[in-house]
């Protein structure tokens, strides 16, 4: 009896560490409600009564009483500014390859898209309700002076993977403090557009983008490729959510500095492609030799975030939650990871050694019903890092918890509240 009492009150102590801490996304309130949309496929959408022009090179003002057709790749140029107004629907045409809906913020431009929580800015499909898919449109592409690490040719980079006009596609350049607008209670829906067999555009992409850059409140849902590409740069995003996307839902590379807070990502085996999709996947360049390794190298800050799996039945087609390459830094804490493989999978060029677990900083984690905690794509690596994180210097609660105990509200048919419950108990059955 003693030795159980004993046990009882080193799990209640170890609890009580834990909620000294808030894990996952937090607030007094649901900060989910009235401006998302988890059911975006039986929404109704006014018609388009205006289609953008191709090229937009003044000052423009989108009004809430217009609903906009994209219907091709639109650049915004000239330092323009496009200033949407809060209420305003934009609807992504499916096009072919070349002219799927996308729009473009070109360097030196800016989009200044401000919603409020009962009047969000939504871009979705121009397809019917029913009948509307992932990868309907193309997305929205917005192109920064903030660094990035790619090797510089003919002092400029340019995103060569879309199929973008070259002489408008530039992004990178030495003002980290660059600003190229603002993105409040917006929503993105069915973006992805195939542009060849293996490639996507992606539904936000933010390449080179810098700090001043207002990210928050904004929902990527069903994209047929990545929710949010972050490529060079220094970004912050908050309450930022990521649901039932095909690709990563946040994916970061070319040295960007980034920071996420108080924000979550939604999967569904439904919806993960059968590739390699996760919720973070974190590198430094495509090749060593491409990048710049004088200049900064990825390094990704993380801080009450949620990454659920809203299936339980095991079906395994969920992957890592994070996937993490060599030379990168990440910080994560104060979060919550439930319902996937392994929480952490390490690229196969990361040795155990102290400098690389240095690079590597996880605190206060709730790992609930994930199959492990870290594993390597080395193999023969994995027997050792059963013994890592050190638990003295890491705080990781591992837990089988049923989701339904262990957040507020998983219903997505009315309003999901994906804050931890204040009375969940975290049970370990292993």
């Amino acid at each position: 009896m003693k030795q159980k009492s004993l046990v009882i009150i080193c799990i209640a102590f170890s609890l009580s560490l834990f909620a000294q801490k808030s894990n996952g996304i937090y607030g007094d309130s649901n900060w989910m409600n009235n401006w998302t949309n988890f059911k975006p496929a039986t929404a109704e959408y006014p018609e388009t009564n205006e289609v953008l022009p191709d090229i937009i090179n003044k000052d423009t003002k989108l009004v809430s009483t217009k609903t906009y057709l994209l219907n091709n790749r639109v650049y915004v140029t000239n330092n323009a500014t496009l200033t949407i107004e809060p209420g305003t629907v934009i609807r992504g045409g499916v096009g072919d390859i070349d002219y799927c809906g996308t729009l473009i913020i070109t360097q030196g431009s800016k989009l200044i898209a401000e919603g409020t929580e009962k009047a969000p800015i939504v871009f979705t499909s121009e397809k019917a309700a029913t009948v509307r898919k992932p990868g309907n449109w193309g997305g929205i592409i917005i192109l920064g002076n903030a660094p990035v690490n790619k090797i510089n040719k003919d002092n400029k980079h340019i995103l060569t993977d879309f199929n973008l006009d070259t002489t408008k596609a530039t992004y990178g350049g030495d003002k980290p403090e660059d600003n190229s607008g603002s993105l409040k209670y917006v929503r993105i829906e069915f973006a992805g557009k195939k542009i060849n067999g293996s490639k996507e555009i992606n539904a936000l992409i933010l390449a080179g983008v810098g700090k001043k850059t207002a990210l928050s409140h904004i929902q990527v849902s069903y994209s047929n490729g990545d929710a949010y590409q972050i490529t060079g740069g220094e970004v912050a995003m908050n309450n930022v959510i990521s649901f039932r996307n095909d690709d990563d839902d946040f994916d970061f590379s070319e040295g960007t500095q980034a920071t996420l807070n108080n924000s979550i990502a939604i999967r569904h085996p439904f919806s993960s492609g059968s590739g390699n999709s996760r919720c973070f996947e974190i590198d430094s360049y495509d090749k060593q030799e491409n990048a710049d390794m004088a200049k900064k190298l990825t390094n990704v800050k993380a801080n009450n975030i949620t990454f659920v799996n809203i299936e339980e039945n095991n079906q395994g087609l969920v992957r890592e939650a994070i996937y993490l390459k060599e030379n990168c830094n990440l910080t994560f804490t104060n979060s919550i990871v439930s319902g996937f493989a392994p929480f952490v999978l390490l690229g196969e060029k990361i040795t155990l050694s102290p400098e690389n677990f240095a690079k590597i900083n996880l605190k206060n984690i709730i790992v609930n019903r994930c199959k492990e905690n870290l594993v390597s794509e080395e193999q023969s690596y994995n027997g050792k890092l059963k013994y890592w994180p050190d638990p003295a210097s890491m705080e990781f609660e591992i837990a089988t918890t049923p989701i339904i105990d262990l957040f507020t509200s998983i219903d997505l048919k009315n309003n999901p509240d994906f804050r931890k419950k204040q009375s969940a108990i975290l049970v370990n059955n292993r």
